[in-house]
């Protein structure tokens, strides 16, 4: 498979420097830690999710190539290459609309989420409720 410049996996891209910023870690040391995760989790459906979109991209990209080759100002167009140039531009349609709604879906999830603050290393002060104040004594 041809290597694809960086503009053509850049939706994926940016999910990738999306989950490395909400967690902190490069995107490889994410993959390995939800990886070794026995349940499902937010970081595996994430990676997974980021998975899947690289692939339909990188899916788009070599569809692309090859419907490149297929319509060489070289090369005589007849049934069979017309047959492969329609199943180009449909394998080049139903990749954009998966990379599309992991994008969508993704990027939606992402949204919602904030990484959390550092915990303060020391505790903080709780105010003290000022007492009320006593009631007058009664006299006679």
């Amino acid at each position: 498979m041809p290597q694809p410049d960086a503009a053509t996996h850049a939706v994926s891209q940016i999910v990738a420097q999306r989950i490395e910023a909400l967690y902190g870690q490069p995107l490889a040391e994410l993959e390995a830690l939800a990886g070794n995760s026995p349940d499902a989790t937010l970081l595996g459906a994430l990676t997974g999710s980021h998975s899947d979109l690289d692939l339909a991209e990188r899916n788009i990209a070599f569809q692309l190539e090859r419907l490149r080759e297929l319509t060489a100002l070289d090369r005589e167009i007849g049934r069979f290459t017309a047959g492969h140039i329609l199943d180009c531009a449909r394998r080049i349609a139903e990749s954009v609309a998966t990379r599309d709604a992991y994008a969508k879906t993704t990027s939606a999830v992402l949204g919602g989420l904030r990484r959390a603050p550092a915990p303060d290393t020391q505790p903080s002060a709780v105010p003290v409720p000022a007492a009320p104040a006593a009631a007058p004594a009664r006299t006679r």
